[in-house]
């Protein structure tokens, strides 16, 4: 029988009961398609995931790729990821129909990529790369340069990758160094180097199309001087063959976790024969990235989401199994005469047990919100409409990408800590789940990155005027819950959260206000904790409200078991999870400055 690594009742019941996609598919865009096809659609994913992927997880742990000879060499299931995939449209299913695509939503289509990150993290980014890159040719390439490449990328016959940072840049990008120099043939000449690109080389696709950040001769210095660029592998010839693009795989890194996809080093032009094609307009490039980048944010809290809910199902299944320890009796003591107890009757592990669904189902419907929103603005029949869920989007992005991430490996180390000496050991998987998973928080922009992107960006955006169309969805949520009478205690906790965030922001703001921005920041990241809780004590609340909605219905799609799980579990959260924000709040009232540098260095 095969493992459990995703529930699809869960996943169904985020779609279609939390969020709506029936609705979502009477507009115009999605009309061609029904909650059948898509459900179609994601069974097909799960049957692929069950046979494709999830076997071969801890092999590609134990076989992991390498370089040799110039070359990366990955585990042959990256092909049949790249081209099985292609055919079940797994890389084009929400492009338009005009460009090869199925044109479903994308939160249906994040759904089954949840499917795939949660059967076998190793592969679904060489085949969602290769989407990211294909979607910014369709949205911000000339003609010529969408016929040459989307096609084969779009069936997984090539692949593609985001090639942004550089060996002394980091994540600071406007300090990139790549150079590309105009030529009489139309193409520029690119030369550089770029460090920890995903999916950069392997034996199997024909052709890696790389997006390539650099800067043309004479740009102007920072990030405002950054162009975007189409280089290949290899360059496609007029007869359809392919000709060498002197793009060099310098090395590929070793990993702790992933060890199945590869991390390469690149270098372009050692020979002075790599020829690069401009996206858009010159030193637009950052802005047509972040189209991107906001879609592989979302990505990464999917992904630590979806490892998360592997791990849980494996850890579940043995506190199933195991048996330890007995109960005591009235007086203290244990009756040896008793049978063992299986472990998940102790309430320690319970609670460990229902972090992980707490952390796993939350963040699961989180993500899910940041596609349904990106489907809105995507078919909004208005500018108001457009702008309010772009603004929503941009709203919560840092904490999809963070919170999944973050919270995703606080859950597989609880899940390790159920297995106990075996957790910690190879023959089990839950140490793989716990390699694998700590690369979610460094990815697309670490943590600090993002807690400074939410503080620093998107609290102000608009004179707060964006966190402020945040709170009144929440409120719309919470006055939905207090319909129903076992919810009104937990729709008020969630209120009092809200009025304390407008509590820790009175408190830092004048900091933003008199310019003192390293003393406004200093703790973004204790932010990003404590917003993320009241964040995803929403998604709980609204799930509870769906679930209380189940049991009172006659003709409920699941069990009452199934939602009852999801109401005791909305009160492991609110009880366990949620009070952590007083801490937090603590220390973000705390005047303290220890933090930041001072003339004296005390840290030796």
């Amino acid at each position: 029988m095969m493992n459990k690594y995703v529930d699809m009742d869960t996943l169904k019941f985020v779609l279609y009961d939390v969020h709506n996609l029936e609705d979502l598919l009477k507009r115009e865009r999605f009309e061609e398609h029904d909650k059948e096809s898509l459900d179609l659609f994601l069974e097909s994913t799960k049957d692929f995931a069950d046979k494709e992927l999830y076997p071969y997880l801890k092999e590609m742990d134990e076989q992991p790729a390498y370089h040799k000879e110039g070359k990366v060499y990955v585990h042959e299931q990256v092909k049949t990821m790249m081209h099985k995939g292609g055919e079940l449209g797994i890389i084009s299913a929400s492009f338009d129909y005009e460009d090869g695509g199925m044109q479903i939503p994308l939160v249906a289509h994040t759904a089954a990529s949840y499917i795939l990150d949660a059967a076998n993290n190793h592969l679904p980014g060489y085949a969602g790369l290769t989407q990211g890159a294909a979607e910014l040719i369709i949205h911000f390439a000339n003609e010529k340069l969408k016929e040459t490449y989307v096609p084969d990328m779009l069936t997984g016959q090539w692949g593609g990758t985001m090639c942004l940072t550089e060996p002394q840049a980091g994540s600071s990008l406007s300090d990139i160094v790549t150079k590309a120099k105009r030529t009489e043939e139309g193409f520029y000449k690119i030369s550089g180097q770029k460090i920890f690109i995903s999916g950069g080389d392997n034996q199997f696709t024909e052709n890696i199309i790389h997006l390539v950040l650099a800067r043309i001769d004479g740009a102007p210095k920072g990030t405002k001087g950054i162009s975007l660029f189409v280089v290949p592998k290899n360059r496609p010839k007029a007869d359809g063959s392919l000709t060498p693009n002197d793009v060099t795989t310098v090395a590929d890194f070793q990993k702790l976790g992933q060890r199945g996809y590869c991390t390469t080093h690149l270098g372009f032009g050692d020979a002075d024969d790599c020829q690069g094609w401009l996206v858009g307009e010159e030193n637009q490039g950052l802005n047509y990235m972040f189209l991107m980048m906001n879609a592989a944010r979302i990505a990464v809290g999917r992904g630590g989401s979806a490892i998360a809910s592997a791990a849980y199902y494996a850890s579940l299944q043995y506190a199933n199994e195991r048996p330890q320890g007995r109960k005591l009796s009235s007086d203290g003591k244990k009756n040896m005469e008793d049978n063992q107890n299986l472990i998940i009757e102790h309430p320690d592990v319970r609670r460990m047990l229902l972090l992980q669904k707490a952390v796993v189902e939350g963040s699961m419907s989180l993500v899910h919100l940041a596609t349904k929103y990106y489907d809105l603005e995507l078919t909004a029949t208005s500018d108001q409409e457009k702008n309010k869920y772009n603004t929503l989007l941009e709203m919560i992005i840092p904490v999809v990408k963070t919170y999944p991430s973050e919270a995703g490996i606080y859950a597989v180390n609880n899940g390790l800590q159920v297995l106990g000496g075996y957790g910690f050991c190879s023959d089990f998987i839950l140490q793989q789940y716990y390699r694998d998973i700590r690369i979610n928080a460094i990815y697309e922009g670490t943590t600090g990155i993002q807690s400074q992107d939410l503080l620093g960006r998107k609290i102000t955006m608009g004179n707060g005027s964006g966190l402020q169309m945040l709170l009144t969805e929440i409120t719309i949520a919470i006055q939905e819950a207090k319909k129903h009478q076992e919810l009104i205690p937990y729709a008020s906790i969630l209120e009092e959260k809200i009025q304390l965030t407008q509590k820790v922001l009175q408190e830092l703001m004048p900091h933003a206000m008199k310019g003192d921005f390293e003393r406004y920041l200093a703790d973004a990241s204790i932010f990003m904790e404590f917003f993320s809780l009241i964040i995803v004590g929403w998604t709980w609340l609204e799930m509870g409200t769906k679930a209380h909605e189940g049991l009172n219905n006659n003709n409920a799609k699941y069990s009452n078991e199934f939602y009852i799980g999801k109401i005791e579990t909305l009160k492991y959260f609110y009880a366990y999870e949620l009070p952590k924000t007083l801490g937090h709040a603590e220390i973000l009232l705390n005047p303290s400055t220890v933090t930041i540098k001072k003339e004296l260095e005390y840290i030796n």
